[in-house]
């Protein structure tokens, strides 16, 4: 079955995020705006998803949801066949996103003051969940292997040291891992597992992007690491549908679950809309075959991406792409403070890019990230303005900002 992703599909005027929350920072001669900001694409769901939701949206009434027992087997048939992980049906919670998912983990593993450990630079909203809760961002800092492309990895004694501060009580992991799109190796997930079980320190694993895997590479999930650690997963990113407000909280231990299932219920993130299990279902039963599409598109997009800025934004270094649809870059040698330098991109090309500080403001800045979820023409139409800019400006990328 072929599907397009190439197709433009207009996006502004629909209430979206990525579009409509344009700034008002363009400059009046600049082209019409690009969001590679935000990590949502610019494909349409999969074709069993929007018939799903449709024959939904055809019963007149849209009241509060019972999630049924078909909904558990399609979570439990395609992590069993997908990824030979094998879920218990009472093991699933389900609420209405990741992040409320993740604030409601560290409510019931914390006490206010602890510290939550994570590897930065990390997604920008484990920083606020954390504090949010009332405890502390400990941070090991990610570092380049040296190596070209430069493939980014943990300090292992640092991690080790962090772990063994007495306050650490948790570690918040990203796998895959955005920003930086690195798919941790079973390897690495058990080193990190050994080292947080020998300083009693309980695992929360982010998975939402663990269908968005590069060719090479395998994901593997932590439970199948560490049975007790609690993994928050969704179809959100992989298939489109955030916006539908779906995710499962995955935990074996039945005290931490209850813990878990009480902060879902005093944050009120105990119900979903009546859209979002079709979707789910039809995500985990019937689009496989779109999923595979995609990734083998996006992974092209990956590689357009690489050729055009070795030939003409030589000074931006792309790091290794293993899993997300996020890149990683390099711009340290345009400037050396990177939250001017995607705003001035904005200005002048109307190109929207995240600035790495957002992602820690040591460990991401020199660094912007990328959303390549979009038809390869936008994603090339993007970086060749971007280029045109560089060649313009005033400012050489050896004098820095």
């Amino acid at each position: 079955m072929h599907f397009d992703f190439d197709q433009m599909i207009e996006r502004k005027g629909t209430g979206c995020v990525k579009w409509d929350e344009a700034p008002s920072v363009l400059a009046p001669s600049s082209s019409a705006l690009i969001p590679l900001w935000v990590a949502d694409m610019d494909f349409a769901a999969a074709p069993a998803i929007q018939e799903a939701v449709r024959r939904r949206a055809q019963h007149p009434v849209f009241g509060y949801t019972h999630v049924g027992s078909d909904y558990y087997d399609a979570v439990i048939s395609w992590f069993d066949r997908r990824h030979h992980w094998h879920i218990e049906r009472e093991h699933i919670l389900y609420t209405t996103g990741v992040v409320p998912a993740m604030s409601c983990a560290i409510k019931a593993l914390t006490m206010p003051g602890e510290r939550v450990l994570i590897l930065s630079p990390d997604y920008n909203c484990f920083f606020s969940s954390i504090r949010n809760n009332g405890c502390e961002v400990q941070e090991s800092i990610l570092r380049p292997d040296g190596k070209e492309p430069a493939c980014f990895g943990l300090d292992w004694q640092d991690f080790e040291a962090c772990c063994a501060d007495d306050k650490t009580t948790v570690f918040l992991l990203c796998n895959p891992h955005n920003p930086t799109g690195r798919v941790w190796t079973r390897e690495e997930l058990q080193r990190m597992a050994d080292i947080c079980h020998r300083h009693h320190v309980r695992i929360v694993s982010d998975e939402i992007h663990c269908e968005l895997i590069m060719p090479g590479h395998t994901f593997c999930p932590m439970a199948t690491v560490d049975a007790d650690a609690v993994i928050l997963n969704s179809p959100s990113k992989s298939f489109n549908i955030a916006g539908l407000q779906i995710a499962n909280i995955i935990c074996r231990d039945a005290e931490t679950r209850r813990r878990i299932d009480r902060a879902v219920n005093i944050n009120e993130v105990c119900d979903v809309n009546p859209f979002a299990p079709e979707a789910l279902k039809a995500a985990y039963n019937d689009s496989e075959a779109w999923l595979d599409a995609l990734n083998g598109y996006l992974w092209d997009n990956y590689q357009a991406l690489t050729v055009f800025c070795a030939a003409h934004l030589p000074h931006w270094r792309v790091m290794p792409l293993e899993g997300t649809y996020l890149v990683w870059v390099d711009v340290s040698l345009c400037c050396n403070n990177v939250a001017a330098y995607t705003d001035s991109i904005l200005r002048a090309t109307g190109v929207w890019l995240n600035p790495g500080t957002m992602y820690g403001p040591v460990s991401g800045q020199g660094y912007v990230r990328i959303n390549i979820a979009c038809p390869r023409s936008r994603l090339l139409d993007a970086l060749q303005r971007i280029s045109e800019y560089s060649k313009s400006s005033t400012t050489s990328i050896h004098e820095k900002e």
